[in-house]
């Protein structure tokens, strides 16, 4: 049975409480038991060949956003050669399970990605980006732990840009709500970064269908209604932890947790 390690309430602080980011608020609000087996105990789980796959479709774009940068652009035949040492050299640090003759379906999957985004990015080869791949860390009000987080891509006239993988198209309205946290943290830390709101955000999903296609959905600035809202996420985040509130969320995510034997054999509380 697996029962909450005993962790000085200082120690929590300390790990977890002195810095937040929108992975983490989203981690705590969807399974808080999950969130403690990911951020408190810290249990290492390997990597799986769909997180693979989006990192390695990440690190292609972020290699087009940066050569962009500096005047030079890439197109998909000067990528490939790059692409094919990074997925086999990322697998040296984060292994990952895979099944039998997995590893190439998804390997191809992954490029085929790439691939299409470079050839129908609504983003002109001629453009230079603001940032690329962008760490920002900024203070919360009211004494909240303090926001990280890394943008992808800030385009011209302050727009942030977000790069998801993703297995189905996803519906407008959805998508903005699930990402909202993240949007909201990725505006607030823009502020930060640059003085200036951001005028807009895109999230650019990438979909993993038989012929890869890309969905752009424009999302507007960042208001102060969502602002507040994100400021609450963050209240109920600190007072959570501070409580060590940690239980599950049972829910049709649960299948594709990587925690889900550990919850199974969750005992209740501390032994």
């Amino acid at each position: 049975m697996i029962a909450l390690a005993e962790k000085p309430k200082e120690a929590l602080a300390e790990d977890i409480l002195s810095k937040v980011s929108a992975s983490r608020l989203n981690c705590f609000h969807s399974c808080r038991l999950k969130f403690y087996f990911r951020y408190v105990l810290k249990l290492a789980k390997p990597a799986t060949g769909a997180l693979h796959v989006g990192k390695a479709v990440h690190w292609a774009l972020q290699q087009w956003s940066k050569a962009r940068w500096y005047g030079q652009p890439l197109d998909s035949e000067s990528i490939k050669p790059d692409f094919d040492i990074h997925w086999q050299s990322s697998q040296e640090k984060d292994p990952v399970a895979w099944e039998i003759d997995e590893e190439q379906k998804q390997k191809d999957k992954a490029w085929g990605l790439v691939d299409m985004y470079l050839r129908d990015t609504p983003i002109p080869v001629e453009e230079k980006p603001e940032a690329v791949e962008v760490s920002v860390e900024t203070g919360l009000p009211n004494g909240l732990p303090r926001l990280v987080g890394v943008i992808d891509l800030v385009r011209p006239e302050g727009v942030v840009v977000d790069f998801k993988t993703s297995a189905s198209t996803p519906l407008i309205a959805q998508a903005i709500h699930r990402n909202e946290t993240q949007l909201t943290a990725y505006g607030i830390l823009h502020r930060e970064a640059t003085g200036r709101d951001a005028s807009g955000f895109e999230l650019h999903h990438l979909i993993k269908t038989k012929i890869p296609k890309l969905v752009v959905t424009h999302v507007g600035a960042l208001t102060d209604q969502r602002e507040q809202k994100f400021l609450r996420q963050v209240e109920s985040y600190v007072d959570g932890v501070e409580r060590e509130d940690f239980v599950p969320a049972p829910s049709l995510a649960c299948g594709s947790c990587e925690f889900f034997h550990e919850c199974s054999m969750w005992s209740g509380g501390p032994q």
